[in-house]
């Protein structure tokens, strides 16, 4: 997909969230989204060519941390679509924009994964080692 394609899919996107596309640089295949209250992130598209997926930044400290859960799934296997990309963005930074609870939901799926392997792995030790 072209870098115009990219940024009318990047257009679309935006008409249904608060964010929206304030920049788009075809050379380095960066497009640059802002919504009030101050967050703001960008995206680095890959080359049709080449390997790479996409990249997700911002360059505010403060919303670093609430891209987390972006730059994990873009990591994860399969490649993605620059809509998937920026659906996982939105719902990361939903806490950060005062939308209610649908992203908390996740954190706290995300969190409860986490927090769950460590116990069963404990009861299973401690199952084994009272057996």
């Amino acid at each position: 997909m072209d870098f115009q394609q990219l940024a009318d899919v990047a257009d679309k996107w935006c008409s249904n969230t608060p964010f929206d596309l304030i920049a788009t640089e075809e050379t380095e295949r960066r497009m640059d989204f802002y919504a009030d209250p101050g967050v703001s992130f960008y995206v680095l598209c890959p080359d049709n060519g080449c390997g790479d997926n996409f990249h997700v930044w911002s360059e505010s400290e403060d919303c670093l941390p609430f891209l987390q859960l972006a730059q994990d799934y873009i990591s994860s296997c399969g490649k993605k679509t620059l809509h998937e990309v920026l659906e996982k963005v939105f719902k990361s930074f939903r806490p950060l924009l005062g939308l209610p609870d649908a992203d908390d939901d996740t954190f706290e799926e995300y969190s409860a994964d986490v927090e769950e392997d460590e116990p069963e792995a404990d009861h299973h030790q401690m199952g084994v080692s009272q057996q």
